[in-house]
């Protein structure tokens, strides 16, 4: 099958991940997609830059979503995604990321299959990827873990989730969307035997500006949210390999603040 990014194809929707923020880190293949575009649906924390890519006459469409609040619910933008398809136009939904990990590309790729219409994916750098790289943090390492896993903090209640096993000695986990439940998080992971000192990194804006990689031990992840008032995007990560990140350990200086007031 030729690539729908043939420019005689008509009638398609094209997924791109658009990668953790930076512009420098979209694909050559997202570039000649977006600046094909006659619509482009975008999430809302695309950075200026890579819609200014799309030509100047293509429609751009926010279908931002926040916490419990979206612009539009998720069958809404699949059945736009569809109408525009039908008109003939090249529709590129950007994605924060990767499509398929936890931008719902699958159920979008299935409601534009179900219509009968033409689709590809295009993968972008996942946050977890892509910040990790920055704080100097390897998420697999041959001394320190030899498995990662990546859950949602928040998808469909975090009681519901079954994270046995993901998190521990030479294992790490990679957590989107827990900033608002950071504290169950840590209590939920040391019920399921995870040590209280095990490192903890979060990733705060990654790749964007204003960015801040900090770390502590998991029985203190919630407090050092709080203290630091962190705000998404951002991600945690759970290991041993969190001792290797340039991330700042917040925990060593609250207690050099209290034992100098002591």
């Amino acid at each position: 099958m030729a690539s729908l990014l043939d420019p005689t194809a008509r009638g398609r929707v094209i997924l791109v991940g658009a990668g953790p923020g930076d512009p420098g880190l979209l694909t050559v293949r997202a570039v000649e997609a977006l600046r094909q575009a006659d619509i482009v649906v975008h999430d809302g924390l695309i950075d200026p830059r890579v819609l200014d890519i799309a030509p100047a006459t293509a429609q751009r469409i926010s279908v931002a979503k926040q916490r419990a609040r979206h612009t539009l619910p998720q069958e809404a933008i699949n059945a736009l995604i569809v109408a525009h398809v039908k008109t003939g136009a090249i529709v590129i939904r950007l994605k924060g990321g990767d499509p398929f990990i936890f931008g719902r590309g699958g159920e979008e790729v299935e409601a534009v299959r179900a219509a009968g219409l033409p689709v590809e994916v295009i993968p972008g750098v996942s946050a977890a990827l892509g910040c990790a790289a920055e704080a100097m943090l390897p998420l697999t390492h041959r001394d320190h873990s030899s498995a990662v896993s990546f859950v949602a903090g928040q998808c469909k209640g975090l009681a519901d989730q079954d994270w046995s096993g993901l998190a521990g000695q030479g294992r790490t986990l990679v957590i989107y969307m827990g900033v608002a439940t950071a504290s169950d998080i840590a209590d939920k992971l040391m019920a399921d035997g995870v040590a209280p000192d095990m490192p903890v990194a979060v990733l705060e804006k990654g790749t964007l500006a204003g960015h801040r990689a900090i770390k502590t031990l998991l029985a203190d992840l919630g407090q050092m949210v709080e203290r630091e008032r962190v705000a998404s995007p951002a991600i945690i990560v759970v290991g041993e390999v969190v001792e290797l990140s340039d991330a700042e350990d917040k925990l060593a200086r609250w207690a050099k603040i209290a034992e100098a007031a002591a």
